[in-house]
């Protein structure tokens, strides 16, 4: 067997088990296998466990100097140090090498988000057509706004996973982790018509909550063009994407009052570092306010 053959076969171990012990999604596994087939093929021949961090590092400098950007270098860095510690874990690399390659500094970006006002102009005013497109589309938005799942938690959302009687969702997120969110009483009035009308109107076998006009089961791009289609009724923030309504979520919520531990639960987030980018978006309200309100200035 060539080394390239063998490197391969060491990444096809490494995303089978990402995809079937650690219940990755779908999209991390996908972003894992093409920064790791970039790797392999800028080293060749050469064996993994003959490489150095020396390695690691001439690619990294090639990747600077074709212009990658540094969030993007880092994205990669991440998957070769998880390939390596698979690897070393599972007795294939006596040592992990890439431990000692260090991320790229790079400018920290604050999260887009809609303002509320906005928000209450899409939900509130008759932007949704009255048939079942335009209901199933209003639920799309109100979930995604008004609950902070993401795009991946709103696909895997069964009819049964909504709870009418108590006013929740239950959502499973990275990992099969699972959280109950409650659910606004506007939400639930929502998602009370659409189940009615889903299943008077369309012919369909799925258990899926979100479905296309045709009955089948809703996917990723259909979502995101829905969003982007209805924030574009609101907004010219360059980003229209439905972690933007999970961004104007977590940003509405701080602003408002709410605990971040809260908003860290109800995101699904596993420590509270990921949370606290949201604390900049609010800091930044509160200069804008301050600057406009206080006397001396």
């Amino acid at each position: 067997m060539s080394n390239n053959s063998h490197n391969e076969e060491l990444l096809q171990s490494f995303l089978n088990y990402l995809d079937f012990e650690k219940k990755s999604s779908k999209h991390t596994v996908t972003s894992y296998k093409n920064d790791l087939l970039h790797f392999l093929k800028n080293i060749g021949e050469k064996p993994i466990a003959e490489l150095t961090s020396k390695d690691i590092r001439l690619w990294i400098s090639k990747l600077s100097e074709e212009g990658t950007a540094p969030r993007s270098i880092n994205r990669k860095i991440t998957a070769v140090r998880s390939f390596f510690y698979f690897l070393q874990k599972v007795g294939k690399l006596n040592q992990n090498v890439a431990r000692k390659v260090h991320s790229l500094k790079a400018k920290k970006r604050l999260p887009f988000f809609v303002e509320d006002e906005k928000m209450n102009i899409l939900l509130n005013e008759n932007m949704f057509t009255k048939d079942f497109s335009g209901l199933r589309d209003k639920v799309i938005i109100e979930l995604l706004y008004t609950t902070g799942i993401r795009r991946a938690e709103l696909l895997g959302l069964e009819i049964q996973s909504v709870n009418l009687a108590e006013g929740n969702v239950k959502v499973f997120g990275k990992r099969s982790k699972e959280r109950i969110i409650p659910l606004l009483p506007e939400s639930l009035a929502l998602l009370k018509e659409y189940i009615a009308e889903r299943n008077k109107v369309v012919e369909t076998s799925t258990t899926r909550l979100i479905v296309t006009d045709k009955g089948e089961e809703a996917y990723e791009n259909f979502v995101y063009r829905t969003v982007r289609k209805y924030l574009g009724e609101v907004t010219t923030i360059d980003k229209k994407s439905p972690h933007v309504l999970r961004h104007s979520f977590a940003t509405h919520l701080l602003n408002n009052g709410a605990d971040i531990n809260d908003i860290k639960e109800l995101l699904g987030h596993a420590n509270l570092a990921a949370t606290q980018v949201y604390t900049h978006n609010s800091f930044e309200k509160l200069k804008e306010v301050y600057k406009h309100s206080h006397p001396r200035n």
